[in-house]
């Protein structure tokens, strides 16, 4: 291995370090307790060596919600493979979107809540984040209807999901009524 390999390789895994890091702090205390001074401090790397790769926490933000984006699609197309026929391939695709942003309720935030510097539903949006349109496109797309744009049917389903999780993590739906919520969603919008 050359010293030019080694030394992309370190960088490498001290961004992965970085980010890991930080969405770590942010699940455990919010990310307004992540700052470049406490990641510094947790990594046991200077500021400036931070900073050579990202520019700061929008930055740091944004390759969060790319990973995330990632996990995501992953956790949604695993849902719906192993569901069989349309309502419960959609079903699944509801539950496992709603089940990611409760259990990663940083990343979701990092994803559709803070600015981390990345274009969506544009020509330069980032391939992670076009991937996991694509994973609900897939799935959505074959309920859509006749004479229904699959993107657009696909967007006001993701809103309606992203209203769901959103509403019941701040307390304003009782979680209770989550699979409800989801089984409405699914007969009404889908209309399955």
């Amino acid at each position: 291995m050359s010293v030019q390999e080694r030394k992309q390789r370190e960088r490498a895994g001290r961004e992965r370090l970085i980010v890991a890091t930080a969405r770590e702090l942010a699940e455990q205390q919010g990310w307004d307790a992540v700052t470049t001074r406490r990641l510094a401090e947790r990594i046991e790397y200077s500021q400036p060596v931070l900073y050579s790769h990202f520019r700061g926490k929008r930055e740091i933000i944004g390759a969060v919600a790319l990973q995330g984006a990632s996990e995501m699609a992953v956790a949604m197309r695993a849902a719906t493979a192993a569901a069989d026929g349309p309502r419960a391939r959609v079903t699944a695709l509801a539950r496992a979107y709603l089940a990611f942003a409760e259990r990663h309720p940083a990343v979701y935030d990092a994803l559709f809540q803070l600015d981390g510097g990345l274009a969506y539903a544009q020509e330069d949006t980032p391939e992670p984040l076009k991937d996991a349109f694509a994973a609900l496109l897939e799935c959505l797309s074959e309920v859509a209807g006749d004479g229904v744009h699959p993107g657009l049917f696909t967007e006001t389903f993701w809103a309606s999901l992203h209203g769901l999780a959103t509403l019941t993590r701040a307390g304003r739906l009782p979680p209770e009524d989550t699979e409800r919520r989801t089984e409405l969603l699914v007969d009404r919008l889908a209309m399955l």
